[in-house]
């Protein structure tokens, strides 16, 4: 008797971990209805297929716990573990109870409100449409309300394009500031002109002999073609 009753508790709770699981994946599917931005102004068949099926899964893993709890008050002897077990499947079925329950609140409020924001559309379509005039004006002061964030754009861009030309204009003072220094400093080392009146006598001689080089190439090419 007491190998068969220990096989129905394994049994059993290997049944209540299966639909806890199932009942996660439905949490995953359920909830995503919560998160819709354009849920349905009514549950669809899907939302009420998952909420049944959760409903019934809660259920079944009721059941489960309380033929668990019946069969650890028919043993002899209270095992610790067995106790420790159910209350942890007791435990994780409240926490499903109140996640279902939080969800259908979360649902019902995104569905209240996508209701309300299609009745005042409604309301807003009919009046424009009894009142063409009243939509007239109004789809002046749309675009009107389109062209002043245009503009309000531009000018932001511009202003940004003044702060970069004039961080340009900074930079390009101190480079020439720089420059200013560095030629001074230069020209107050003794032979320093000289070093760079030759360097520059240097460059011109060398681009006269390229110069002329360059020309005899030419002549020679014109004179055997």
């Amino acid at each position: 008797m007491a190998s068969s009753g220990s096989g129905s508790w394994a049994q059993l709770r290997q049944q209540a971990r299966s639909l806890e699981t199932q009942t996660d994946a439905l949490f995953h599917t359920y909830s995503q209805y919560a998160s819709m931005s354009n849920i349905p102004a009514k549950p669809d068949e899907d939302e009420q297929r998952t909420e049944a099926q959760l409903q019934d899964i809660l259920e079944r893993r009721s059941a489960l716990i309380s033929q668990l709890s019946r069969l650890l008050d028919s043993e002899p002897t209270a095992s610790a573990l067995k106790s420790t077990n159910l209350a942890r499947h007791r435990e994780i079925l409240q926490q499903h109870h109140r996640e279902l329950d939080r969800l259908k609140s979360n649902i019902g409020h995104q569905r209240d409100r996508a209701n309300l924001l299609s009745n005042v559309r409604n309301d807003i379509n009919a009046y424009r449409a009894q009142n063409p005039e009243q939509a007239e004006a109004d789809y002046m002061l749309d675009e009107r309300s389109r062209i002043d964030n245009s503009h309000n754009m531009t000018d932001t861009v511009l202003t940004q394009a003044y702060a970069i030309n004039e961080q340009f204009g900074i930079q390009r003072e101190t480079l020439t500031s720089i420059n200013r220094r560095i030629v001074g400093a230069a020209s107050q080392v003794p032979g320093i002109n000289s070093l760079i009146g030759r360097i520059g006598n240097k460059k011109r001689r060398d681009g006269i002999i390229m110069g002329s080089f360059i020309a005899f190439c030419f002549l020679i090419f014109l004179y055997f073609s």
